[in-house]
């Protein structure tokens, strides 16, 4: 029986990849990519030649089965997203799912995630964080926000450059206009940017000034006086 890799693949500089990645991606049958055109890109680099086929969000349902009936034939099988590991705001737990169900052996590699850099590089607290990915684009995104509200841990969220400032915005009404983030922008590539205000002075900066780019927006948690909390001193 084959094994499922599940491969991170760089965020931005195409040196932040491991030495067993790459081993891997020319060891095994087949690739899985989000997009084969971006994947190319990073295999013509390492000169890497296994076959490529796409598997996305649009066509993963239709493909899983055959994909684990081939590695219960004894082939090995790599996915990789477009950038960062697979499974993270990317497709990769379906197929993960499918071959445990199906007794299939499943090894996920150390590697690049977006979030990990922007946060840890943000300056707010990183021993305890929420992930939450990318809000929903229209219904329930106010809801999941409000949710979030009173949330004392550190808040990451992946944004499109498109929905920055509404996100800012709509954050600076619930969460408060003080409320401290970070806009952590292209994250390992050429033109990286962290950029640290409040939640208002950050949606003013990005009306007026614009963005493109990958976003990771980190944001801090409820601080203990905004909750309320009474603090006695023991004697």
């Amino acid at each position: 029986m084959g094994k499922l890799y599940l491969i991170p693949t760089p965020v931005g500089n195409l040196e932040d990849i491991t030495l067993r990645a790459l081993r891997l991606l020319k060891e095994v049958s087949l690739i899985l990519a989000e997009d084969t055109r971006t994947t190319s890109n990073l295999l013509k680099h390492y000169d890497i030649k296994t076959p490529l086929q796409s598997h996305h969000k649009f066509n993963e349902h239709q493909q899983v089965e055959k994909i684990a009936e081939r590695l219960a034939q004894g082939e090995d099988i790599a996915l990789v997203s477009d950038a960062g590991t697979p499974g993270i705001s990317d497709p990769g737990f379906l197929l993960t799912k499918t071959c445990i169900e199906h007794g299939i052996e499943t090894e996920c590699l150390p590697g690049a995630t977006a979030f990990v850099p922007a946060l840890v590089n943000s300056g707010f607290p990183c021993d305890r964080f929420c992930f939450e990915g990318f809000l929903p684009q229209k219904k329930g995104r106010l809801k999941r926000l409000t949710s979030l509200s009173e949330e004392s841990r550190t808040l990451i969220f992946y944004e499109s450059p498109y929905r920055l400032v509404k996100a800012l915005q709509q954050m600076s009404e619930i969460f408060g206009p003080d409320r401290q983030a970070c806009v952590a922008r292209e994250i390992s590539k050429v033109f990286e940017e962290f950029k640290r205000g409040n939640l208002q002075e950050l949606a003013d900066y990005y009306t007026e000034k614009g963005v493109k780019g990958e976003i990771v927006l980190i944001v801090e948690g409820k601080k203990k006086e905004e909750e309320g909390e009474v603090y006695i001193e023991v004697m």
